[in-house]
Parts: C-alpha cells; structure tokens; sequence
C-alpha cells in the first residue's frame, strides 16, 4: 500500500490523547508524544492509580481519569494499551464518548479478536490497530521511554484497506512518537507473522533456559547464550494469554520448530556427518535469503 501523507487540521501540538492502561509500551508512547510535542495533553485511566500519580508527577500525564467517561470525548486519539481482551472490553466502553473523526487504536500484539469487535460495533471508519515493534523484557511504566519506539517500525493493521484517508491521520497523529517506518496488513496475516517472530521466539527461549546445564554456564557462555535467553526473562501471566490468544498459528510454528529440530537429533543419532552439514547449510543458506 502507499504511503498517504494527509494534512492535520489540528496542529500537533494542540492534540489532545487518551491512554487506556500506562505500561511499558503505552507509557513509551506517552513519554514520546510528550517529549517531542510538550504542548499535548494527555489523559490516562489504569487501575493501578500509584503509576498514574508517577505518570502525572513525571509530566507525562496531563489529567488523571478516574474511569472511561466524558472526558474521553475531548481526545483526537485514544490508545488501548491493556491486556488483549480487556482491551475489547474498553472499546466498547469508550465507544459511546467518541467525537467526531477521532481515532481509536490498540498496541496488542494480536489483531483477529479485537478486529471482530470493531466490526460488531461499526467502528471500521475510525479504528486502526497498532503493533508497535520495539520492547524490551520488563513490563510496567517504571521502565517506560520516550525513545524507545524512536526509528522503530509500526504495523498498522485496519479494518478497510481502501480507507487511504484514515491511515494516513494515524500516521500523522503517530509521527510524535517517533517511528521509523509502518507497514500495513491484515488482521490474520498480522497474526500469523507475530507467531513466528515473537512467540516462538520466547517459548524457545524460555524452553532452552530449562536445561539442568544452564546453571553452571557461568565463564562458559558469550554472545549465544545471551541472545537465546534474553526473552526468557518475561511476564508469564501476559505471554501465556497472548499465547493462547494466537494458539492455531503458534501451534503450527511450534510444531514446525519440533519438525526441524528433529532432522538435527536424528542426524546426530546415527552419526550422520553429511546430512547435518547440509542441515546447517540448509540454515545457513535461509538465514542469508531472508535477512540478507
């Protein structure tokens, strides 16, 4: 899809945004609103009213909500920034507060279940999903940072492709955050896509940190063991329901991971020089055709 530049009628500066829950990812968006266009006000409800209070002290946010309410109905742009399915839940709940040409977006990492919702509610002219693509291991707005999604892709995932106009407002109202460059898909391709480069990658980490040798690595290990194990280190409670959420196509990445895994065990099995040399050349050969 091309890239559609469309002029704001409200400057940058005079927007107003709404955060719903204030974490790692939606703090970082937050932060970078604020830092790159000081003028924004930014309101913000989370449960957790001790991190708002934080938020409010740092500058970061403006008004302290006390629940989804009016106050909702003065934001050019709101951000779902809860667990996935709570998310649907406040889509629903900030629906009736909405003004006019005002865009919703989310920051889960799974798009089919919160797309049918936005579908049963008849808010396509106004929703596009967001997958910001930067992170790190630790969770909550202590950690949040106002460049850490700074030159990072963003997948934007809405409801029509033909809606030129509406993708490009939520660039323009994203552009104070700082990313480097979008890419567009479909709620489904989204899903499939995030199973292999991100779920997969931490169930295999967090399974290979398990072996009885990790706890004697220590003077044994460089680099490797460092970029293997990094996103073992992760919030279970959350992984496991973002697991669950994308389950069919996870499954089906893990089931090819076991496939592949089990050439190299059989090779090694019977003594088979050749066939894992040209298993690693296999590897070696994706890795260059992929990534370049």
């Amino acid at each position: 899809m091309k890239e559609s530049v469309i002029a704001m009628n409200t400057p940058i500066n005079h927007l107003t945004a709404g955060f719903i829950g204030l974490g790692l990812i939606g703090g970082s968006i937050a932060r970078g609103l604020k830092r790159s266009a000081p003028d924004i006000q930014i309101m913000a409800y989370m449960r957790t009213r001790e991190k708002l209070e934080q938020a409010h002290a740092d500058g970061v946010v403006d008004l302290i909500l006390d629940g989804v309410d009016e106050h909702l109905s003065e934001c050019d742009i709101i951000f779902l920034c809860t667990p996935v399915e709570f998310n649907e839940s406040y889509l629903r709940q900030i629906r009736p507060f909405l003004k006019e040409d005002a865009i919703v977006t989310d920051v889960g990492s799974t798009k089919t279940s919160i797309h049918e919702t936005v579908a049963a509610l008849g808010m396509e002219s106004c929703f596009v999903g967001g997958h910001p693509m930067a992170g790190t291991q630790f969770s909550g707005f202590k950690y949040a940072k106002a460049d850490l999604y700074h030159g990072a892709p963003m997948v934007l995932v809405p409801p029509r492709f033909d809606d030129i106009e509406l993708l490009g407002r939520v660039k323009d109202l994203l552009t104070p955050a700082g990313f480097g460059s979008y890419s567009v898909t479909t709620a489904e391709q989204h899903d499939e896509m995030i199973a292999f480069t991100s779920q997969l990658a931490h169930v295999a980490s967090n399974a290979y940190i398990k072996s009885p040798t990790a706890k004697k690595h220590k003077g044994f290990s460089a680099g490797s063991y460092k970029d293997m194990t990094r996103v073992a280190w992760l919030a279970p409670r959350m992984w496991a329901e973002l697991f669950l959420e994308n389950r069919d196509f996870l499954l089906k990445e893990i089931d090819c991971y076991i496939e592949h895994l089990s050439q190299y065990k059989a090779a090694m099995e019977q003594n088979d020089e050749e066939e894992l040399i040209r298993l690693l050349d296999e590897g070696k050969k994706r890795k260059e055709e992929v990534d370049g």
